[in-house]
């Protein structure tokens, strides 16, 4: 790895366990095992190394979250898959996650205090929002839903359900609370089909 790579990766777990406006450089020179020289090298400031582990962690969550989606037809099944990939392979991730959803964590934080970081953050929720929409909307075209149901609020609960489980499970780190909110989105998911 170098010294780049492991700037950002140290980055990537300190914001998601202490968010970005409390995480001081001289936190991720500590963890990166480098100097101010070797960081400016690489960044020229702070704000340019967000944007680059905003980067790493959109790869990370497309990797993770995605993996398995284009094997499955139902579209049902893509948004059952997702909340699984989430909840196994990102949410659970403590080696480049500990801290627990790093958009989470950077949404709350940076809403008031840095709106413009805050404004990127969000277009990857805004981009989650318009899947899980039109995987509805393509369940609902298919028969797989029922015609009765309201795609546009179904999306609004399962983006509401799998950040309030983020949001649990930052806090307690207790899996059964987090494999119990999934299951239950999914459930509620399953009941929806005709």
């Amino acid at each position: 790895m170098s010294l780049r790579e492991r700037i950002i990766h140290e980055s990537l777990r300190l914001f998601s366990l202490k968010g970005f406006l409390s995480t001081s450089i001289d936190d991720i020179l500590k963890a990166a095992n480098t100097s101010k020289g070797g960081f400016y090298n690489h960044f020229p400031s702070k704000d340019a190394l967000f944007f680059e582990v905003l980067d790493e962690a959109r790869r990370i969550w497309r990797l993770r979250c995605l993996s398995g989606l284009d094997e499955i037809e139902s579209p049902v099944g893509k948004i059952e898959k997702l909340l699984e990939n989430y909840r196994d392979q990102y949410l659970k991730d403590s080696e480049n996650f500990p801290g627990g959803c790093i958009f989470v964590t950077f949404s709350v934080e940076l809403d008031d205090q840095r709106p413009q970081l805050c404004k990127e953050v969000n277009e990857g929720f805004v981009g989650l929002k318009a899947m899980i929409q039109r995987f509805l909307d393509e369940g609902k075209e298919s028969g797989e839903l029922s015609s009765n149901v309201s795609t546009g609020a179904v999306t609004e609960m399962l983006l509401a359900g799998m950040v309030g489980a983020s949001v649990i499970y930052g806090a307690d780190k207790s899996t059964d609370s987090l494999d119990r909110s999934i299951d239950t989105l999914i459930e509620s998911l399953q009941e929806l089909k005709r």
